[in-house]
């Protein structure tokens, strides 16, 4: 089945954790075997389980959006499990789900539980994990966006310890078993519901699911095996990247944990376009001035694109406010051949001032057409509103 675990739930790919849990919840009480006639209600509501086991898992979820929904479920089939109903058993009112803990998952997630990150049984998890992906802002301007560039910049982000080498205390620091979990990493509590009690298992506070604590911290991570570090790193910008896009390095984000690699590091771009153009994709916008002579008979004007000077035809005739189209002047394809186009918005210029002879041919062209006008009484002005 290849519909992805948002589809599943039905949310969005930005979605928070709150609405995950809403969408399971409403997901789940229509599609469980015990409420639905559908042929395929247990095989859909195990779907919808594995969605909200994933996209509620920070990692998980990180590692899902990374891979996309075909690598993670293969590589998750190593270490998926089996097996009947959960320990409501099918005759209860969230049983029948199939795999074990259903009637668990679904109790926490109605009733405000929630597993810890340890794993059932008791049992730590001390598989490699991926660090988060940190975020970070870039501004080019339009030229850079256009030729692509390298652009260097510093970043304040975690890093892993060198002092203890990520482990959060000195190397010969005493260790011992966390007495609040007895070195299981979990703690457990009960709880009086209306279904009954119900046994819910967490991380422990004291050792943080290590099941382990130490004599000392640190002194330079205090304890948090992570330090803070001023980076300074280079990124390539390729041509044509727009505003809001995103550049990914790699492995340059937070740091691992258990010895996994660590995050990638997302860069937004925001590209100055400047005052003279305006961008829309990868098409440009311009204004360019023509005298009224060069609107009445025509003319050839230069215009300035992003790379240089070219020629544009201004027709005989042309009205202030027409726009021509500079076919392949815009910005480059981002990552392919070609280029967007430049439209180019001509707005024909009144002179404030005439000498004698200019004013005199205008009052000929003027009685020529007919026109009667006041050429004392505020000629220019009305000839500029015309424009």
């Amino acid at each position: 089945m290849s519909e992805n675990f948002y589809d599943v739930l039905g949310v969005s790919r930005d979605a928070g954790e709150d609405e995950i849990k809403k969408a399971y919840r409403k997901k789940a009480a229509k599609h469980h075997p015990d409420v639905s006639d559908d042929d395929d209600a247990e095989e859909r509501f195990k779907r919808i389980q594995k969605a909200k086991e994933v996209l509620t898992d920070e990692g998980k979820r990180q590692q899902y959006d990374q891979l996309g929904h075909e690598r993670f479920t293969e590589a998750d089939k190593r270490g998926a499990t089996g097996g009947g109903a959960g320990p409501g058993g099918a005759g209860g009112p969230f049983g029948g789900a199939g795999g074990a803990g259903g009637f668990e998952d679904i109790f926490n997630q109605f009733f405000g539980g929630g597993g810890g990150s340890g794993g059932r049984g008791g049992r730590r998890d001390d598989r490699p994990r991926q660090g988060s992906d940190l975020r970070t802002g870039l501004t080019v301007d339009l030229e850079e966006a256009f030729e692509g560039t390298e652009k260097q910049f510093t970043i304040t982000r975690p890093t892993r310890c060198d002092t203890c080498g990520g482990d959060g205390h000195p190397p010969d620091a005493d260790v011992s078993t966390c007495s609040q979990c007895n070195g299981q990493g979990q703690v457990r509590q009960v709880q009086q519901t209306p279904l009954g009690r119900v046994q819910q298992t967490s991380t422990c506070p004291r050792c943080e699911g290590t099941g382990e604590v130490y004599s000392e911290d640190c002194a330079d991570c205090g304890g948090d095996g992570v330090v803070r570090e001023e980076a300074t790193l280079t990124v390539e910008v390729p041509a044509g990247i727009q505003s809001g896009q995103s550049l990914r390095m790699e492995r340059e984000g937070a740091p691992g944990e258990n010895g996994g690699p660590n995050g990638d590091l997302l860069i937004e771009v925001d590209v100055d376009v400047g005052d003279r153009f305006e961008r829309d994709g990868d098409d440009l916008r311009v204004n360019e001035a023509v005298s009224f002579p060069q609107a009445v008979f025509g003319d050839t004007v230069d215009v300035e694109t992003v790379d240089g000077t070219v020629e544009m035809d201004v027709p005989a005739g042309t009205q202030s406010g027409e726009t021509f189209r500079l076919k392949g002047k815009g910005m480059p394809h981002l990552r392919r051949r070609g280029r967007g186009d430049l439209y180019v918005q001509v707005a024909v210029v009144v002179p404030e001032s005439l000498n004698e002879e200019q004013r005199e041919a205008l009052e000929a062209f003027a009685e020529a057409g007919g026109e009667d006008i006041d050429v004392g009484g505020g000629f220019f002005e009305k000839l500029k509103s015309s424009f």
